[in-house]
């Protein structure tokens, strides 16, 4: 399949996968796991819940594909985007929700990682545009589904909440976006491995299999220029995942918004994290990307720390804004520098890296701002994560320098080179 072809297949897919995850988690997850009676922690634990399981599956995810192939790895993710919301149907308990979210998170964890890698692979020097391009089709997804999921709950003043089969309506279309993902991924992923570099490494036995699939990791973590940069990204997500917990129940419960006014605010955060990642991209080809990460760690904060001193809808969203064009910042250069600073025939392990990195801070920030707001409510409860978000910008500028980019990263694309042209040799 031509590159082109295969990047608008892979970003119809996304597009499909994204909506269908979208619907069911914000902001539709934490109002329900209102509705079924959970407090402030437990609203925080069934939103990271699925970000949890990521952690576990992500980095394994990644490493087997570069040793098996991308096209049974991302099936694999797509039949749990397909089959996954349906469960939604039959729950009725908070333990339930929580069960069923953790299975659910393996979508993203397998499909994820994987789909970066062949975009990576397809890029060449315009990593950081491609992959920005291919990550904002699928935010184009969650900017529709978030605020489709609110409209379909809204209520008006004087009528009754949102009941169950309001909440499994939504679940079920849902479902029926996750199927047609994978109906049309099971159709453009049809024939041969598209992408054979993992097959061209040598060896098919077992043995040898597993050989490569841990050497891979290996040789991603002990990477510490990967691992700061991924961090970097992880503390982003820790910020995001608070506010994706949050800012829908304070809009809902203290700022006096209706549902849709809620899913609209997150909304503007992800329009403009969609509409500049790709610019932003570029911008980091051609200028580098240690700037453009740093800056937006600290639009982060400064949106994030706003949000509970504000009590209108667009107040609010010109704090959701400020914190869009500070996730695009970031999350425009960090996956570009890891796949710059790695092997090619790594790109799955170390975008499985960077994911379980990027998934422990999304995980950890709906469940530590859950026990921060139920401690300290929500001023002091948001300015602690935007300390944490300021301070992590002091550690990646001490960590990793500007001549370090430079010099190793030559040396290691160097190296990936000529260890391709080797193998292909």
């Amino acid at each position: 399949m031509h590159p082109l072809s295969a990047m608008a297949g892979l970003n119809a897919v996304g597009f499909l996968a994204r909506f269908s995850y979208a619907l069911a988690r914000n902001p539709v997850l934490p109002l329900f796991a209102l509705f079924l009676g959970a407090g402030p922690e437990a609203v925080g634990l069934a939103v990271g819940i699925s970000t949890v399981t990521g952690i576990f599956f992500k980095m394994p995810a990644g490493a087997l594909s570069d040793v098996v192939g991308r096209k049974h790895t991302m099936l694999a993710g797509l039949f749990v985007f397909g089959l996954l919301p349906f469960a939604y149907l039959f729950i009725t308990s908070y333990e339930a929700l929580v069960a069923v979210r953790f299975v659910h998170g393996l979508a993203t964890a397998i499909y994820g990682p994987v789909a970066m890698a062949v975009v990576a692979e397809m890029a060449g020097e315009r990593r950081g545009e491609m992959l920005s391009w291919f990550s904002s089709v699928m935010i184009v997804g969650t900017l529709l589904g978030a605020p489709f999921g609110g409209f379909m709950l809204q209520h008006q003043a004087g009528t009754p909440a949102p009941g169950l089969w309001d909440f499994r309506l939504v679940f079920l279309v849902s479902g029926a976006a996750g199927m047609a993902a994978l109906l049309l991924g099971l159709w453009l992923l049809r024939g041969p491995e598209a992408h054979a570099s993992a097959h061209s490494m040598g060896g098919t036995s077992l043995a040898e299999r597993l050989a490569k699939f841990r050497q891979g990791i290996r040789e991603v973590v002990a990477d510490r220029r990967v691992l700061l940069t991924s961090a970097m990204e992880g503390v982003q997500n820790m910020g995001m995942g608070a506010l994706e917990a949050f800012l829908p129940v304070y809009a809902v419960t203290r700022a006096g918004l209706n549902e849709l006014e809620a899913g609209m605010l997150w909304a503007v955060q992800i329009a403009v994290t969609m509409v500049a990642k790709p610019v932003l991209g570029r911008l980091g080809d051609i200028h580098g990307r240690k700037a453009p990460i740093t800056m937006g760690l600290a639009c982060c904060a400064v949106g994030l720390a706003a949000v509970p001193w504000l009590a209108s809808f667009w107040t609010l969203a010109v704090a959701a804004l400020i914190f869009g064009l500070g996730e695009a910042l970031v999350t425009s250069s960090s996956a570009a520098l890891v796949a710059d600073l790695c092997r090619k025939r790594h790109y799955g392990a170390a975008m499985g890296t960077f994911g379980t990195i990027f998934d422990v801070g999304h995980a950890s920030g709906p469940i530590l701002g859950g026990v921060l707001v139920a401690w300290l409510d929500f001023r002091l409860a948001f300015a602690i994560l935007a300390v944490v978000l300021l301070a992590a910008i002091l550690v990646f500028l001490a960590g990793v320098s500007l001549d370090d980019l430079s010099n190793d990263n030559s040396n290691d694309n160097d190296g990936g080179n000529a260890n391709d042209r080797a193998a292909s040799a």
